[in-house]
């Protein structure tokens, strides 16, 4: 079986090219991950903002001092 279309590896190699499977999707592949990547980043910013929110609806000043004595 043979990912980049040759059967016999009886060539001269530099006139091959590239060997290496899935050749040609290298910028629609980054182009994915970048795109996977800043997704990943705006979720994760939500998520942790709405965490943060909660938190300072739940925050008293007896709290804040008890944390503060206890470091």
């Amino acid at each position: 079986m043979s990912t980049i279309g040759y059967e016999n590896w009886a060539v001269d190699l530099a006139d091959v090219g590239a060997i290496y499977p899935m050749q040609g999707w290298e910028v629609p592949m980054t182009i994915i991950g970048v795109l996977f990547w800043l997704g990943w980043h705006v979720v994760q910013f939500r998520s942790e903002s709405r965490e943060l929110a909660e938190a300072e609806k739940n925050i008293s000043a007896e709290g804040v001092k008890k944390a503060i004595d206890r470091y």
